[in-house]
Formats: structure tokens, sequence, C-alpha cells
């Protein structure tokens, strides 16, 4: 004990402060790495969660003593990156997250004995709204979705029946596209029975209407957005078969295709009756043929012959003279067939009017032996032959007005980068993941060695380094003077070298007499003459500098302490 306070004692406060300062520090440093390193790491569970989903995945959470975090007020949750995929298979099992709604899964909770017919009703038109909202969520960029149906009830003895309709309120991340709000609207309509998607009006969380609902098929708004979208479907066709057929001559990604197309979205219909007179063909023939003879007695006499029954007329009436008529008529009708011919004609819409392409493709780069890629233009035949490849692959054609241009430029991203073989790519894939903790690692490598120089090593240097006590020493030499005469010269404590005052002792003097043996002391004459004529040279040149020579003096002293 007595040892170990000598050694305290020996090393002073200022040692013993400094040593502590070391320890804490450094204990610190290592205690944070230490634990930043054993630090769990978190993953996502679930984002953009409603309170109510947020709620019931924290309760389940709690009661299976899983640590989790909660951030973005509520709305995502982080639990141990090793526990994420468990995680969210158990809470599929459950049913959860909901979206704020319910779907089928109420009928598993519900006693269908003891429910009326108006709540298994209403419990159907919940679990349909809940299963439509969850389907549409997983569309990209609608982050939350709430639908409403309108179903109407048959009623009887009554003709017309009221067609259903939607109402559906979105939340997004941007702005939809017109493609997804129809998508949207035909989604729904295709899985509530007798409801038309023009029936379904949507609505953002900003109060936009985004689609009307007004059950009419010929709307304006209808008709230019199927307009746009066959238009931009149609220019993404050409594009791609254009973009195909060039990119296999003159490589991937060295080739620019834009297409603009003039669609007409009129739809006519015609009918035609042709008729052919040299196509007759005889349908029915009537002939019909009379003949009539009458023969009467001379002046009208009527005998007994001419008025026996069946008598005829040739009966005999003795000598008198007779008269006699007779006629005959032929008529014959034809009936003929004409060949007709109906045709009737529709024109959908969608036809096209013109359609005009651009395409640009990049030249040749060549390598030099010296490594040095060089831009070569392509030569105009090719380009002829590149032209004519998209002049087929487009459908051209000269009556409609169609144009087609082929343009040989250079591309503004360079030549073409060199594919490098895959198991040296492999060596040197690393995830996000890995880059991050590579970063971080590297961040801490930086941070302890700056801890080591700049406060560690400081800390240890003033610990070894023994006290330095400064105590002011006059230091006097003899020099001779401009008459000859030795002048005592003193240093004094602001470091100006001045005359020694009448009287003053040295008090320190430059040589002090050698005791002992007379060689000893013969030795230490020799040594003490020859130092004096360098102290008198070295007072010569002080005597001529004196600013100079106060000015050496003070640096030595300064190093010395």
């Amino acid at each position: 004990m007595n040892g170990l306070a000598e050694l305290v004692k020996s090393l002073g406060p200022a040692r013993i402060a400094a040593m502590g300062a070391v320890a804490l520090g450094l204990v610190g440093f290592f205690a944070y790495i230490m634990l930043r390193y054993n630090e769990v790491s978190e993953a996502p569970l679930y984002t953009s969660l409603g309170l109510e989903d947020s709620a019931a995945i924290v309760r389940e959470l709690e009661a299976a003593n899983i640590p989790f975090t909660l951030r973005q007020d509520g709305s995502a949750i982080f639990v141990p990156e090793t526990e994420v995929t468990r995680l969210r298979m158990r809470f599929a099992e459950e049913g959860l997250p909901a979206g704020g709604g319910v779907g089928y899964e109420i009928f598993d909770k519900t006693d269908a004995l003891g429910t009326t017919s108006f709540v298994q009703n209403v419990n159907a038109l919940r679990a349909l709204e809940g299963e439509l909202a969850r389907t549409i969520r997983a569309i990209n960029r609608v982050e939350q979705a709430r639908v409403h149906l309108v179903l109407p009830e048959r009623q009887l003895f009554r003709q017309e029946t009221q067609k259903p309709t939607a109402s559906i309120v979105l939340k997004t991340r941007g702005v939809l596209e017109t493609a997804q709000i129809r998508a949207i609207q035909h989604l729904v309509a295709s899985a509530v029975n007798g409801l038309e998607p023009t029936r379904i009006s949507i609505v953002d969380e900003a109060g936009r209407l985004l689609a009307e609902g007004t059950g009419d098929d010929t709307s304006a708004t209808f008709l230019a957005s199927s307009a746009d979208e066959r238009t931009l479907a149609f220019q993404r066709q050409v594009e791609d078969r254009v973009r195909d057929i060039v990119e296999s001559v003159v490589g991937a990604g060295r080739a620019r295709v834009k297409v603009a197309a003039e669609l007409d979205f009129n739809r006519v219909s015609e009918t035609r009756d042709l008729f052919d007179p040299n196509g007759q063909v005889v349908r029915s023939t009537q002939t019909r043929e009379e003949s009539s003879s009458s023969r009467e007695a001379a002046d009208g006499q009527v005998t007994a012959a001419n008025q026996v029954p069946n008598a005829g007329p040739n009966a005999p009436a003795g000598d008198q003279p007779q008269s006699q008529d007779q006629s005959s008529v032929a008529e014959e009708t034809i009936n003929y067939e004409i060949s007709k011919t109906t045709r009737t004609e529709v024109t959908e819409m969608g036809g096209v009017k013109r359609l005009s392409v651009a395409v640009v493709v990049d030249g040749r780069w060549q390598t030099g032996d010296d490594g040095v890629q060089t831009y070569v233009p392509r030569a105009d035949d090719e380009l002829q032959q590149i032209q004519a490849l998209v002049r087929t692959a487009m459908g051209f054609d000269q009556n409609r007005g169609d144009q087609v241009e082929v343009v040989n430029l250079q591309f503004a991203d360079g030549p073409p980068k060199v594919a490098t073989d895959g198991a040296e790519a492999g060596l040197f894939d690393f995830s996000r993941q890995d880059l991050m903790r590579f970063a971080e690692m590297g961040v801490m490598l930086v941070l302890t060695i700056l801890v080591l120089l700049f406060a560690v090593r400081p800390l240890i240097r003033r610990i070894l380094s023994p006290e330095v006590v400064t105590e002011h020493r006059e230091i006097t030499a003899q020099i001779t003077g401009p008459d000859g005469q030795p002048v005592t010269m003193v240093l004094n404590a602001s470091g100006e070298l001045v005359p020694a005052e009448p009287g003053q002792a040295p008090a320190t003097p430059l040589l002090e007499a050698p005791t002992g043996n007379q060689a000893r002391i013969e030795e230490a004459k020799a040594q003490g003459a020859a130092q004096m004529d360098q102290i008198r040279r070295v007072g010569n040149l002080v005597g001529e500098n004196p600013n100079e020579a106060a000015i050496i003096i003070r640096t030595w002293l300064s190093e010395a302490a």
C-alpha cells in the first residue's frame, strides 16, 4: 500500500487526471462500437398502414413478446430482420393488415343461425366492398382505397330495374394514368353483377374527379380517353416492331424510334343493293287460251228442234237458213327474277389515316491499336436498307401519305460499354445492404484512427513525459569590451543581455574550478582556456550584434523548457 501511495504521489494530479480521461474515453468509444455491431438489424414489416391495422399488429407483437419500432407516426412498423418473413406469413393467416376494412372473413366470426337476412345482406355487401378495396390497393401508385356499392333490389311486378352503381375514393402516390383509371373501372364492374364500367365514379384524396360515372358511353370524356389510349397503344406497337428489327442490325440500345399515328375514329355503316340485268331467271310462266262459237236461226225463228234439251247447234231445223259466230283468245304471262346483291360495310373506329416514323441510329465505334474507340458514320447504302426494313415493319402506304425518316447521328452517351465476364462481375456483385455495411465499417475505422491520433496519443504522451519544472537562472558571461577590459554580461528574466551591476555575483558560473589531483587540474585548465577562447569569440559577436544574440539565447531557453 505504501508503494502504491508513493506511486500515486509521484505521478501527480495532472497525470492521474489524464490517465482517467484516457481510460474513460477508450471505454466509452469501444463500448459504443460493441453495442453498435451487436445491435439487431431491423427491417420494415409493413408500411403505409392505417391506424386500425397498426393497432391490431402492435397488439399481436406485444402478445408474442417480439421487439418492434414504430415510425412515420405509427404507419410503419419495423421488426428484427430475421423475423420479417415469419411474421408476415403469420399475420396473413390472421387476415392482417385488413386495410381499414373487412373482407369475406366477416362470415368466419358470425353465427348464421341467429342472424337475420338483412344482416347477412349487409355483411355480404361489406365483404364485397372490402375485397374490392384490397384488390385495388394492389395496383401501383394506389396507397388506400374505399369502395361503395349501390346494389338495388329487384322489385316484384316491375319491368324496369335500376342499374347498380359504384363510387371509389383513392389515395395515390403521384398521378394515376388514364389506363389505370379505366382498369379500376373494369375491375370493379367485372366483380359486380350488372355493373357497367361507365357507372363507376372515381375520386382521389384531393377531391379531383378521375372518372365521372354518368353511364353514358358516348360522353366526350369517355371517347376522348378511349381515343388517346388506342392511339398510344398503336404507336407503342409500331415502335416495338420497328425497334426490334432495327436493333437487330445496329445493336441493342443504338437506335431510337418514334411513331406519330393519326387514326380515324369515325364509325361508318354502308348498305348497297346491286342488280344484274343480265342475270334474268324465269321464275314462273302462266298461259291462258279462250275460244267460243255461237249459231243463230234465221229470222230469229224458234223451232221445236232448237228448243229440245241437249240439242246441238247442228240440229237440223228444216230448210230454214242459220248464222254462226266463232272467237279465240290466247294469253301468256312470264315472271322473271333479276339477280340482286346486298352489301353492308361497317368501318370500325381506329382506322389508320396517316403514319409517320422517325428512326435515329448510331454509327459504328472502331477500336484502334492503342485501345481508343473512334466513331465511324454508317454508309448511305446501309441506311437505305434500314429504311426499307422500317417501311415493311410499319406497313407503309404511300396513298395515305405515310412518311419514314432514317437518320444516322452520333449518340451523346458515347460508345457502347463492353460486356465483362460474368464471373468477374459476380466477384464484386454486392447488394445494397453489403455496401451500406462496408460504408459503416469504413466510417468506424476512420473514427477509430482519429480518436487514437488526436485524443489518445496526446494524452499518453502527456502521461509518459516527465514534469518540467521551469526555474529562472541568470546566465553570465565575461567578454572583452571595446577598451580591452573584461566586461561581465548577464541574461535577465526578460531575455535581454545586459552588463552586470557592480558587486553582482554570477548566479551560474560558466566555469567551475576543478578539484582533484594535479593532472586533472591541468587538463581542466586547458579545457577552460579553450572554452574561454570560444566565449571570448562569442562575446565579440554578441557585442557587435546584441539584438540577434538575445533572440538566439531566448530561442534556446524556450527549447529547453
